[in-house]
């Protein structure tokens, strides 16, 4: 096997990555205007159509999604990975500032009320996805200032200012002409504003956007201590489970999938859930319940009362919310969230504790109650970190638990040759961070998935490619790796191949190599879910949204991974029980 990978189509790529850091090593802020050209260079596959003078909606909407409503008003973003980077750099009260979030992009945030916005990262590749991205909606929020200057236009924005309603056919059909847009983009473009849109508009027609930004801090160091602090918080959290002492099987997922699955809540709720989305009026997803609660497919029922429970938790508040927690404790499940680092949520799940009768269905042929009962291992799940965060974060897990299990990689990905909703599972990666190709057993193969998913495919022995950053790829660097054969492109698996590496190696990772991790004493598996398929142009997250297509890849995935820790956790007590076969 070639030792080196193509670079061909990455030059411009590294010229904007060399470009923006190079500036963030400046004490005073940067302007975002100042990286306009080289991001325009890069021919981003996610912005496509940034050098042109019509707007580019799919951009402007992924880019949205990613920022916080408050971008309207910043003018000023600062970033650091703690607390101690802003106070020193003399924003005494960031702490008090208000928390705010975005949909599309789990991250700290903090907004000062006026044009400040704080950010806390927990890696270089929160630079490389925070930059283009604020790049990417200054350059589309110009756009559609200069096209935002017809009277009539405004006139009407302002009466529908306090509105509160969708803009009427008649007046979207104005608007969109006005913005040079198709009326099915500006109809998106409304949705993920949503109340926020007309006011968003005449913000965009008012003033041209200029960001500047700051790097407080960035050293390795600071990215350790944030780290050391977020483990720090994890422990302080947990009632009398001690992390260090015990076996310990690591899931990178989300926070809700793997507890819905071991809860049962939404099954026990399933009435509650009915009567919520007939009284939210929600006629598609009444007609879905009955078509697949009328139907024989319990997998499909059992996606659905998910999908629902998340907007039932969202909308119907504490109670419902506090209903869920009190089943989580007496399954053993605690929650430890994150205060005053970066955000991400970890979750400890006893293993004992658990209750083989509230599970999902297709969990309980594996889940043997005299097993769970027996064991001491514990599962710990963090909501999935960005880009290079995955290997500070496994870094910290590995040093500080008592014996590593098995680590199971769960996560969404740009596929070259399948379609939203298939599942890819890699047993090559390489690594555009540490220019490493990764060879591994993958614990997980087709068969692992497949039984448990009703739409996609399921392509295992695929060869995955790790990127700095979602903006960071162009078509022509893709076409390359698509003709080496890399078809899963996605944000983690090098990080956390690189700790994993560290995990059984005494030595740190290696640089540019072929690194063979087959041997390994520990469970390895990765499974990824198609969430774009950048080589259709245009279809991108930004085009569009998983929704209740990425349930059924999210619970197929789930579940394989859940049920290859019973298994595991059953194969070790029988080791533990016959020390002989452990001989054996």
């Amino acid at each position: 096997m070639d030792r080196t990978v193509p670079k061909s189509g990455s030059e411009e790529i590294q010229l904007y990555m060399r470009t923006y850091y190079s500036l963030l090593r400046s004490s005073h802020p940067i302007q975002i205007e100042t990286l306009v050209e080289s991001h325009m260079a890069i021919g981003s596959s996610l912005h496509d159509r940034a050098a042109d003078i019509e707007p580019d909606i799919s951009a402007l909407v992924y880019a949205s999604l990613r920022l916080p409503d408050c971008i309207v008003n910043v003018s000023h973003v600062l970033i650091g990975q703690i607390e101690r980077s802003f106070i020193e750099a003399g924003y005494q009260d960031v702490r008090a500032w208000e928390r705010v979030s975005a949909p599309g992009r789990r991250r700290r945030m903090h907004f000062n009320g006026s044009d400040s916005l704080a950010v806390f990262i927990a890696s270089r590749s929160d630079i490389d996805d925070l930059v283009p991205t604020l790049t990417a909606y200054q350059v589309e929020w110009n756009k559609l200032h200069v096209l935002l200057k017809g009277e009539d236009c405004l006139t009407m924005l302002e009466r529908r200012r306090f509105a509160g309603e969708r803009l009427p056919d008649a007046e979207a059909q104005l608007l969109a002409e006005t913005l040079q847009v198709p009326s099915d983009d500006l109809r998106r473009l409304e949705v993920v504003w949503g109340d926020h849109f007309v006011d968003t508009l005449l913000h965009i027609a008012a003033e041209r956007k200029q960001i500047n930004l700051r790097l407080l801090a960035g050293s390795l160091a600071d990215y350790r201590r944030a780290t050391a602090i977020w483990w720090s918080e994890v422990q302080s959290q947990l009632d009398e489970i001690d992390l260090e002492s015990r076996p310990v099987y690591f899931v990178s997922s989300n926070t809700h999938s793997l507890i819905n699955l071991l809860t049962g809540f939404a099954q026990r709720e399933e009435s509650n859930l009915v009567e919520y989305i007939e009284q939210m009026n929600k006629g598609d997803l009444v007609e879905h319940y009955k078509a697949v609660s009328e139907s024989d497919d319990r997998k499909s029922l059992d996606n659905f009362l998910y999908y629902v429970l998340k907007k039932y938790l969202a909308d119907k508040g504490q109670s419902a919310r506090a209903s869920m927690a009190a089943d989580e404790q007496v399954i053993g499940i605690q929650r430890a969230h994150s205060r005053y680092g970066f955000d991400l949520e970890a979750q400890v799940i006893q293993i004992n504790k658990l209750r083989v009768d509230w599970m999902d269905a297709r969990l309980r042929d594996v889940a043997l109650a005299d097993v769970l009962e027996r064991s001491d291992a514990l599962i710990l799940n963090i909501d999935y970190p960005l880009g290079l965060a995955a290997y500070e974060l496994l870094n910290r897990v590995t040093e500080r638990v008592g014996h590593l299990a098995g680590v199971y990689v769960m996560g969404k990905a740009a596929t070259l040759n399948g379609r939203i909703g298939d599942v890819m599972i890699p047993n090559v990666v390489h690594d555009e961070h540490s220019q490493n190709t990764y060879l591994f057993q993958n614990c997980f193969s087709a068969q692992s998935v497949a039984p448990h998913l009703t739409y996609g495919m399921v392509l295992d022995n695929q060869k995955g490619i790790t990127v700095p950053g979602t903006f960071l790829q162009n078509p022509r660097y893709m076409s390359v790796f698509y003709h080496e054969g890399y078809t899963d492109i996605e944000m983690e698996a090098g990080p956390f191949l690189s700790s994993v590496y560290e995990a059984f190696r005494p030595k740190l990772h290696p640089y540019n190599e072929i690194v063979n991790l087959y041997g390994i004493g520990f469970d390895v598996g990765f499974l990824h879910y198609a969430s774009d398929t950048p080589m259709s142009k245009g279809k991108n997250l930004g085009a569009g949204s998983l929704s209740y297509s990425g349930v059924d890849p999210t619970y197929a995935t789930a579940i394989a991974i859940l049920r290859r820790i019973f298994s595991q956790e059953a194969l070790r007590m029988r080791v533990r029980s016959s020390p002989s076969l452990e001989r054996a």
